[in-house]
């Protein structure tokens, strides 16, 4: 049998790509944006200062050197680029014909700026927290939602992807689509504080977080939370310092979840209410992710791994423009109002006695004269105006 020969290629440069320097995207547009910063920070999702600044702690790893064949791509385009595709979510074929770049070298440049990002600013943004930093989140929880001894929201997100080859159900979620799993403890500011990313999206969110890194360091009392205090105005026992959570979590000392829907009193309703009020901040950091990055309004058509890149990057911007852009997403989102639907049971078994003893206890101060809210009896009887 004969040998095919080599196929061989038409154009060294497309004719279209050759015309990138005079009617690419980046060289027709991005100046008159700078001069523009309404249009500027719809473009990007941050604003021009916030730009210049990612670019500077950028530039050293988006920088390469020209050479005889070609001159590099500049780190203000790159840059550029990813944050078009992130804030949009098109096509890497559609991103071709407005930048007049390759499809592979823009699949390149996306992946290689996520991963910079990620490692460039984590610490940065994203800082590992200390006994200091827990305190202040607890006191921000404490007087945006009345819940006191709150170190955080604990909840998962599963983001759309193609589904893998050979990977058979791993990916196939109870939602019935295919994802990977964003595990995030967030703050009083919609902050991200510690996050799990790329768990099979068939994992029930309880199962990430034991076998999560954060998980095993909060068993293994490794995060640096400050020792128990006692509640506002109370003179019980001191209480430890918790997350809160949905019921799909476990229940242990530091992890709250709201008692059974089933032969609820006033005082179990009002303590589902006030976790609820605290939980509902992790669900409108994933709002306004998702409508500030638009690329996880649709699945990501990349492998796992690049689709990983592509969240942690997410997840920094996130923290970054928070920390340099005043917000103007709106953020006030009505309390969580949906049940946990084909959830794992607990994969601890029952829980302890030491979580329910610290869960009677907030409950407990949540209708005493030093923890109540004038208004909580009303809203949980639907009487609130």
């Amino acid at each position: 049998m004969l040998s095919e020969e080599p196929r061989r290629r038409r154009w060294w440069v497309h004719p279209i790509v050759s015309q990138r320097l005079q009617k690419g995207q980046f060289h027709t547009v991005y100046f008159d944006l700078r001069h523009n910063p309404e249009k500027f920070q719809g473009y990007c999702r941050m604003s021009v200062a916030t730009f210049d600044i990612l670019l500077a702690s950028l530039r050293s790893g988006l920088t390469f050197q020209d050479t005889t064949m070609r001159r590099s791509i500049s780190p203000e385009e790159r840059l550029l680029l990813t944050l078009r595709f992130l804030a949009t979510g098109n096509s890497f074929a559609s991103l071709h014909y407005e930048y007049l770049l390759g499809i592979s070298t823009i699949s390149g440049i996306v992946c290689h700026t996520c991963q910079l990002i990620w490692q460039r600013l984590r610490e940065a943004v994203m800082p590992t927290p200390t006994a200091d930093d827990w305190l202040q989140i607890a006191d921000g929880f404490y007087q945006s939602s009345q819940f006191p001894n709150c170190i955080g929201a604990l909840d998962g997100k599963h983001i759309r992807v193609k589904k893998p080859p050979h990977s058979g159900s791993q990916y196939f979620n109870y939602k019935q689509y295919f994802s990977i799993v964003l595990l995030a403890l967030v703050d009083s500011n919609y902050r991200f504080i510690i996050v799990d990313i790329g768990a099979y999206g068939s994992t029930a969110d309880a199962r990430i977080f034991c076998s999560s890194r954060m998980g095993e360091r909060l068993r293994a009392n490794q995060l640096a939370l400050p020792e128990p205090r006692r509640l506002p105005g109370s003179s019980a026992s001191a209480a430890p310092f918790v997350i809160v959570a949905d019921e799909g979590f476990a229940l242990s000392p530091h992890v709250m979840r709201a008692f059974p829907r089933r032969n609820l009193d006033d005082r179990k309703r009002i303590f589902n209410y006030r976790l609820s009020r605290a939980r509902r901040y992790v669900e409108c950091a994933f709002g306004i992710l998702s409508n500030k990055w638009r690329v996880f309004m649709s699945s990501l058509q990349m492998s796992p791994q690049n689709a990983t890149l592509v969240i942690q990057a997410c997840v920094i911007l996130h923290n970054f423009t928070r920390i340099h852009d005043v917000p103007s997403e709106p953020e006030v989102a009505p309390f969580p109002t949906t049940t946990s639907v084909g959830l794992d049971h607990n994969p601890q078994g029952r829980p302890g006695s030491a979580g329910l003893a610290v869960r009677e206890l907030f409950a407990d101060y949540f209708i005493s004269p030093e923890g109540a809210l004038s208004w909580q009896l009303n809203s949980i009887r639907g009487t609130r105006r």
